[in-house]
């Protein structure tokens, strides 16, 4: 039975660790390392970045010939660099820092599947996830895990991708030319696929020789389907001895009990190199996890590793023209973060930059009402010129703007739908323009989802309400013109199933990106003002909570 020893702060790295025992049964006479990323999103220079990884791991070597560096999802979208090559920039990156296993989180299905399925070819690590399967017979599309021996010990990494990524990505990309799905994440209503999946895995794994069985998984926890979540898939399965976890954003080391009451020791890292994880298995039979949030050298100064220093300045030099250019400027900042707290804001509250895209859409498509989902809004503006850079870091996802006729009724289900986690982060969070509306947190979410977590109903009371378009009262049965995104409209993305069903009007009519300059030049006259001075926004959603 392992035990919890110790929780300490590590003065030296800024870490937090935790430690606990396992018999020791196998002989190894250095330590285990198990250096871990995830939801780096093309960060390649925030933070620690690449080569902050790439030094850790270094300094790691020189410890113990026992390293392995693996990426918990979602490494290859979020910033230009990756837009631009659609992942292929940052795969290099990966390669040059030594990835020796990494699976798909939710946006590495963002270019579609046969681009991941390029870009796994060219990842010398390789992605693996025993849970992405292909056809009636439900066969593996990459490897479900990997088993890698250190000396007499064998430890296996088994590959896990959340199930929401069929809604999280574009369901589209998992579909044929039909519509019928050909691709899935072994998700269902009662998380049994998935257990039973990763269950079999895991014991396939054991009676391949693994002594040790490590799941790396993108699942995390807040904001998260509660069936899908890791603690979920710890507290419904065994003999897996640790999970590097993703997908939430958030950072924890803590032990959560499986399925026959064994403590599993569980970590994630936050995002954008906030932090790198190590986790241990020493040769007493500990399993230790820190976060690492600063990697020095000798003479306690910023560690350096030149060979990635070159990497990215190749890199970045292949894109930094075209990134410069000027597309036009705001005389506020446009904020993605609740400027109290520096928190990411947009995926569960209003802000001003979440009304100036919704804003944008509505006005160049000459609709209704504009829809803008939190998750799709990546960065903040920045108060002065606003460049083709800063525009992509807004929106990486290159999603083209379309116009449909909804419902009155199609409208509220897909508020409710995208308020279903509030006060908690979703990434279907709605902003809006030409309406508002109040959601009232102290009415438990009925939302009802299919297998896929796609909307299919709500069961009881709608949390959503006083809902008004141009200053009156929703009309439940009258139809309206709702500009928003393909992902949205067209593929049902965040699961928002209500709309692909809507009768399109303008199909496509410009990229994301481009949105934010011709709505500078066109309507707000070359400049972001005083209309979008407040950072909370304009009062369009008002969130009631006890």
């Amino acid at each position: 039975m392992r035990k919890l020893k110790n929780l300490f702060l590590s003065a030296a790295f800024g870490a937090v660790a935790s430690i606990w025992m396992v018999a020791p049964v196998f002989a190894i006479d250095k330590d285990i390392v198990i250096i871990h990323t995830n939801d780096t999103h093309c960060g390649i220079e925030d933070n620690m970045g690449f080569e902050g990884v790439s030094a850790y791991e270094k300094q790691a070597k020189t410890q113990t010939p026992y390293v392995t560096l693996v990426d918990a999802g979602d490494a290859i979208q979020g910033a230009p660099v990756g837009t631009l090559t659609e992942g292929e920039s940052i795969i290099r990156l990966m390669n040059q820092a030594g990835y020796d296993f990494a699976i798909p989180g939710n946006h590495e299905f963002d270019y579609g599947m046969d681009r991941l399925l390029s870009l796994s070819g060219q990842l010398s690590g390789g992605y693996y996830s025993c849970n992405l399967v292909q056809g009636p017979g439900k066969q593996s599309v990459f490897q479900p895990y990997k088993l890698i021996s250190y000396d007499d010990v064998t430890v296996a990494y088994v590959g896990v991708t959340t199930p929401e990524s069929i809604t999280k990505s574009t369901p589209t990309y998992f579909q044929d030319d039909f519509g019928h799905y050909i691709y899935d994440l072994c998700g269902d209503t009662t998380g049994e696929s998935l257990y039973d999946r990763i269950q079999t895995t895991v014991d396939a794994a054991k009676a391949e020789g693994a002594n040790y069985v490590i799941l790396v998984a993108h699942l995390g926890n807040e904001g998260v389907n509660e069936i899908w979540t890791s603690k979920s898939v710890i507290a419904n399965t065994n003999h897996i001895d640790g999970v590097i976890d993703g997908h939430s954003h958030e950072t924890y080391t803590e032990m959560v009990l499986n399925k026959d009451g064994v403590p599993v020791a569980l970590a994630q890292t936050g995002t954008k190199f906030a932090n790198i994880g190590k986790m241990t298995i020493t040769p007493s039979g500990e399993i230790t996890m820190e976060l690492v949030d600063s990697v020095l050298n000798d003479n306690g100064e910023k560690a350096r590793d030149l060979d990635m220093e070159a990497a990215i300045t190749e890199v970045k030099s292949q894109y930094e023209e075209s990134l410069k250019t000027v597309l036009g400027q705001t005389n506020v900042k446009l904020t993605a973060e609740d400027p109290a707290t520096g928190l990411r804001a947009v995926r569960n509250r209003e802000t001003n930059l979440g009304d100036f895209c919704a804003d944008a859409y509505k006005n160049l498509m000459g609709a209704d009402i504009g829809f803008v989902n939190g998750g799709g809004i990546r960065a903040s503006v920045e108060a002065g010129t606003i460049t083709y850079e800063d525009a992509l870091k807004v929106y990486p996802f290159g999603n083209m703007i379309c116009m449909v006729e909804i419902t009155g009724q199609q409208l509220k289900d897909a508020l409710e739908m995208g308020a279903r986690y509030c006060p908690e982060e979703n990434g279907g969070f709605i902003h809006v323009s030409g309406m508002t509306y109040t959601i009232d947190t102290t009415v438990p979410s009925s939302v009802r989802t299919d297998e896929k977590g796609n909307f299919a109903g709500v069961d009881g009371m709608y949390r959503v309400k006083d809902i008004y378009i141009d200053n009156e009262p929703v009309d439940l049965a009258k139809t309206y013109t709702l500009a928003s995104h393909n992902y949205w409209l067209k593929s049902g993305g965040d699961g928002m199933s209500m709309f692909p069903s809507c009768q399109v009007l303008k199909d496509e009519v410009m990229v994301d990106v481009d949105t934010i300059t011709t709505y500078i030049r066109d309507y707000l006259g070359g400049v972001v003002g005083d209309d979008y001075r407040n950072p909370y926004g304009q009062g369009r959603i008002t969130i009631l909570s006890e």
